[in-house]
């Protein structure tokens, strides 16, 4: 049975709300290429609208209500919206398969991740109370000093469409466990998803206005969101392109940003592994997601002994990965997001093809497939490293490999890159790994795997993939504002100044 596509307004105040302009946006099936629905098209009209009703939540009633609750109070919405989308998970996940394109079994697995990431900052809301008034030992006894933790306030939230409602929930969650309110914007090409969450928060109660949602193109949303006088703070996930955008509409106000940005990232092969079990971490580590994900470890750094073997046994494990439509059984890569997103993925390709690469396998739609934005999974080698494919940022099932002969060597390679997300070594050798890790330009390194993701791990890079973390505790302290409170209690007086009454 085909599953309904919500028809959705804007959420906002915590009511659905048509959009000023009455504009909506089609919704494509990537699988299909089909129009199956369509969303609001939010404007700067609707940004101003969400931003009073973010601020109005954050003092209304003093604060008592949200802002200044304790965090316990603020820890039953979350386990409340946490239990509710574990309630809606079938459906939630055909949703985000259908919108995104990935594979259903992958889309169940973001929906448990949304649920436990609710779960785990509904108990950092909790843990928050005993943080505050943290005494701090001062020198001088005639003081006292503690720290307040509180809300930073309203935030904008920019969000993208390769893993729709996680990462908005990366975001929405710690905001919501801090006692900030928020707008969330998501992209246009994934929004199914993100909209139903305001369903859900709807139905557990979640105060008016604490979380708002709008759908809508990032010129006319995003940007009016980003550069909003009264939005405190921007967190988005996207290209570098559009990030370098956020930061200069920020900086007029000096408006703090989190950025989690795009990623070149590395996976060195050592010659000691069991070819196997690298191959698949190889594949998996680049083309989870249909390979659009920032983490990506699309840049394979084999030891040239083994170099012959493994990338034989890299096609073969490839010919095994099953494209099909996300909705089938067994689907193991659907099609990249959008009409848009192909046309970019093959140009790559062919272009590497240009530049001297060899497409050793992949790179073509699949003849099994008549519509829809599939690619199979590719491997480029013959690389040089001044190769655009070797050097940007593809967001597509695109593996490229290089050999190298020492471990100075492969850590210069993996190095050379203008991102700095991510990172991956396979070897036996532990003491080779820890080398490794430390030798990594990287703010995520992953020792004989690649891609897992916790929330209770912190997450962000380094050069051009951006700055701040998210998830882990200290995911929590983008969205707070830590207030030193210093109090002189001793009798005397302070006696800087000569007094007048003894003179």
């Amino acid at each position: 049975m085909a599953t309904p596509i919500p028809n959705r307004l804007l959420f906002i105040d915590g009511e659905w709300r048509e959009p000023i302009r009455k504009n909506r946006i089609p919704i494509v099936n990537p699988a299909t290429e089909e129009i199956i629905g369509n969303i609001p098209a939010a404007t700067a009209e609707d940004v101003d609208i969400a931003v009073e009703a973010a601020r109005k939540a954050l003092s209304r009633n003093g604060g008592k209500d949200w802002a200044s609750a304790t965090g316990a109070h603020r820890a039953k919405y979350l386990r409340a919206i946490a239990a509710k989308i574990t309630e809606r998970k079938s459906e939630l996940a055909k949703l985000e398969a259908i919108d995104s394109g990935k594979p259903l079994e992958e889309a169940v697995w973001d929906i448990d991740d949304v649920s436990g990431c609710f779960e785990y900052h509904a108990e950092l809301a909790e843990a928050l109370d005993s943080k505050q008034k943290t005494p701090i030992s001062l020198p001088m006894e005639a003081f006292k000093c503690h720290v307040l933790r509180e809300p930073l306030g309203v935030i904008g939230l920019i969000t993208p469409w390769n893993y729709p409602l996680l990462m908005a929930t990366w975001k929405v969650a710690p905001v919501l466990a801090a006692g900030c309110t928020a707008v969330l914007k998501p992209s246009e090409l994934a929004s199914i998803t993100c909209l139903e969450l305001g369903e859900v928060c709807k139905e557990v109660g979640l105060p008016p206005g604490v979380l708002n949602i709008l759908t809508g193109l990032g010129p006319e949303a995003g940007a009016s969101l980003a550069s909003h006088p009264h939005v405190d703070k921007i967190a988005f996930t996207g290209s570098s392109a559009t990030g370098t955008k956020i930061m200069t509409a920020a900086a007029p106000l000096v408006k703090p940003v989190t950025l989690e940005l795009g990623g070149k990232s590395p996976i060195v092969v050592f010659e000691d592994v069991d070819l196997d079990k690298a191959a698949e971490w190889s594949l998996f580590g680049c083309f989870w997601t249909n390979g659009q994900i920032c983490s990506a470890t699309s840049r394979l750094l084999v030891h040239e002994s083994i170099a012959s073997e493994f990338l034989d046994k890299l096609v073969n494990w490839c010919k095994n990965i099953k494209i099909s439509d996300p909705l089938e059984e067994g689907c193991r890569l659907g099609p990249v997001v959008s009409g848009g997103q192909y046309e970019k993925v093959m140009k790559f390709i062919s272009t590497a093809k240009d530049e001297g690469a060899t497409i050793l396998c992949g790179g073509e739609h699949p003849r099994h497939l008549k519509k829809g934005y599939f690619i199979e999974p590719a491997i480029i080698t013959d690389i040089k490293t001044s190769m655009q494919i070797w050097r940007e940022e593809v967001f597509g099932p695109v593996l490229c490999v290089k050999t190298f002969t020492t471990e100075d060597e492969a850590i210069e390679l993996a190095n050379d890159t203008h991102y700095g997300l991510a990172a991956a070594v396979l070897s036996q050798d532990l003491e080779r790994c820890e080398r490794m890790t430390k030798a990594f330009q990287a703010g995520i390194v992953w020792v004989n795997c690649s891609q897992p993701c916790f929330s209770q791990a912190p997450w962000g890079g380094k050069k051009r993939s951006g700055f701040g973390r998210e998830l882990g505790e200290g995911g929590l302290d983008n969205y707070l504002n830590v207030k030193q409170v210093t109090q002189y209690v001793s009798d005397d007086p302070w006696g800087w100044y000569k007094s007048p009454s003894n003179l």
